[in-house]
């Protein structure tokens, strides 16, 4: 398959593969289920590194910020969490989603 045809998942995959041989602890996460106008479809990644660097989306860019920022505990703990963001949750109208939908992220610790 040629870079062209690759879907932005198959490259935070093979992100998160590089980033694991390299030795860096990593968290990714993985939108689960969205209703509504959700900026991302179910099944996006966005992979986290413990330092908070990142590569990927779940939202198009209005609640990366909260999710790396949970990612990095994530990290730290070893527990994976459900995250959910909506119009109706004050955090979302913070972080930016106002896009009218809601999107339920789970984040996990790799390796």
């Amino acid at each position: 398959m040629s870079a062209a045809n690759e879907t932005p998942a198959l490259d935070v995959l093979g992100t998160a593969e590089a980033w694991l041989a390299e030795g860096r602890r990593l968290a990714l996460a993985t939108v689960v289920e969205t209703w509504g106008s959700a900026p991302r479809a179910t099944g996006s990644h966005l992979v986290i590194d413990a330092d908070g660097n990142f590569e990927g989306s779940v939202s198009g860019g209005c609640v990366e910020g909260a999710v790396v920022a949970e990612a990095v505990d994530v990290i730290e703990a070893g527990e994976p969490r459900m995250l959910e963001f909506g119009v109706a949750d004050e955090t979302a109208w913070r972080v930016g989603l106002s896009c009218g939908g809601r999107i339920k992220v789970r984040v996990e610790r790799l390796g």
